[in-house]
């Protein structure tokens, strides 16, 4: 059975992970006959939001691994304890944690850089040449990642893409039912809500993502 490691980034759209995306992950890495073991960065939130007002509760602080817990049930592990040669693929829901607590893409765009924990853990997947999948903002990390060239989407947002282009990623525009698939990288990524309108259209390509990283795994 292959093993695939997910790596969260909080919990909830606008602070960490976005929960449709990772638990539709979850669920894909286990209907295409898989198993799956989360991992997250041990460090604090760049902040916190309020889901229902979506203002910034300032006096509030959580942690990026025990936050993205309450998404695993509790079965997850700091990142750092990440290694590829136990996993034969890697996968990233997006949600705007990847962009503000894997890295600081939502304030930096164009210059970002990675966590450098979460950096190391995605270099080591690509280093030995096994699959990874990228999820909604989470691509904007791919260049960061794979270096000049490499190829990813976020859909059509052309600011978004400005800054994965910037980074020194080649953006290819991509409707929310497909995936791009860079074959020299072995990566893939897909819009899910960068453009999903409903939890059924982000479900449609985050299963096809999950069902072409584990084929090329």
């Amino acid at each position: 059975m292959k093993k695939v490691a997910i790596i969260l980034s909080g919990c909830g759209v606008f602070d960490g992970s976005e929960i449709h995306e990772a638990v539709i992950t979850m669920l894909s890495v286990e209907q295409n006959g898989a198993q799956y073991q989360c991992f997250a960065p041990d460090v604090t939130q760049m902040h916190v939001v309020n889901h229902l007002t979506g203002e910034v509760a300032e006096q509030e602080s959580r942690n990026v691994l025990v936050e993205a817990a309450r998404i695993a049930r509790g079965e997850i592990k700091p990142v750092t304890e990440l290694n590829a040669d136990d996993f034969d693929a890697l996968l990233l829901p997006g949600g705007f944690g990847a962009a503000k607590n894997l890295c600081d893409f939502a304030i930096n765009g164009g210059e970002a850089s990675m966590n450098s924990d979460v950096l190391a853990a995605c270099q080591s997947f690509a280093k030995v040449g096994k699959p990874a999948g990228y999820i909604c903002i989470s691509p904007a990390m791919i260049p960061m990642v794979y270096g000049q060239g490499a190829q990813a989407t976020i859909g059509t947002d052309l600011d978004t893409a400005a800054g994965v282009t910037a980074l020194g990623g080649e953006h290819i525009e991509c409707p929310v039912s497909e995936f791009v698939v860079d074959e020299a990288n072995k990566v893939v990524s897909t819009p899910a809500y960068m453009l999903a309108g409903n939890i059924s259209e982000a479900a449609d390509g985050i299963g096809k993502l999950v069902k072409q990283v584990l084929a090329m795994a």
